[in-house]
């Protein structure tokens, strides 16, 4: 049976993340709408985005022309986290959006809506709508938390890269999209445990990013 005590900012920090976990998509917010403008200039910089609501919009791997339909798995944080990507990290964020690296499948699976679901699988893995962490797992990333405010969204960007790589390692293609995400789910549980890391910055999957 595991038992969970917090320390003292950790609770808080916690909070504050179910908090954003919390916030839908709601297209009527002009922060919302801004955010998702921001997110179409970093990927396309010299394509002019025509409306919210635009066919433009498949061409990042949205599933139709409204994206936020598509957020409905993850709510407004998993646009939150494809931003960070972008601003902290937008080399990386290129080559996935890109597909650069690699012996690439003719069947990819779609860069946002493999966004969406990595907030989403992340949400579930560390049982962040729990009043507090009933795994190790989830114990041991609210300790990072309670050290960096950014840590959803950094451990976010190391999921996506950490994704990436287990799908060209498996050479999968679309229909095993599901079966590379349990892969990675499994993959980065067992680098969160790892001895030797007391920070995200530690872990194994950290240096497949590149700024």
């Amino acid at each position: 049976m595991f038992n969970f005590h917090f320390w003292c900012c950790q609770e808080e920090c916690l909070q504050r993340l179910q908090l954003r976990i919390d916030v839908a998509y709601d297209s009527s917010i002009p922060e919302h709408r801004e955010a998702l403008r921001a997110l179409w200039n970093a990927a396309f910089p010299d394509e002019e985005l025509r409306d919210l609501i635009s066919e433009q919009w498949k061409e990042m791997g949205w599933q139709g022309k409204d994206p936020s339909t598509d957020f409905r798995g993850g709510g407004f944080i998993s646009l939150e986290n494809l931003l960070y990507l972008a601003r902290n990290f937008p080399k990386s964020f290129q080559d996935l959006l890109r597909k650069q690296e690699g012996d690439r499948s003719v069947w990819e699976y779609p860069f946002a809506v493999a966004g969406v679901n990595i907030t989403f699988m992340l949400i579930q893995m560390l049982d962040l709508e729990a009043v507090k962490p009933r795994t190790m797992v989830g114990a041991t990333f609210l300790k990072f938390l309670s050290e960096n405010e950014s840590a959803f969204d950094l451990l976010y960007c190391i999921t996506f890269k950490l994704m990436d790589h287990q799908w060209l390692a498996m050479r999968a293609s679309y229909m095993d999209f599901n079966t590379v995400m349990k892969s990675t789910r499994r993959q980065l549980e067992r680098e969160l445990l790892l001895e030797d890391v007391t920070r995200l910055e530690d872990l194994p999957s950290y240096s497949l990013l590149s700024r």
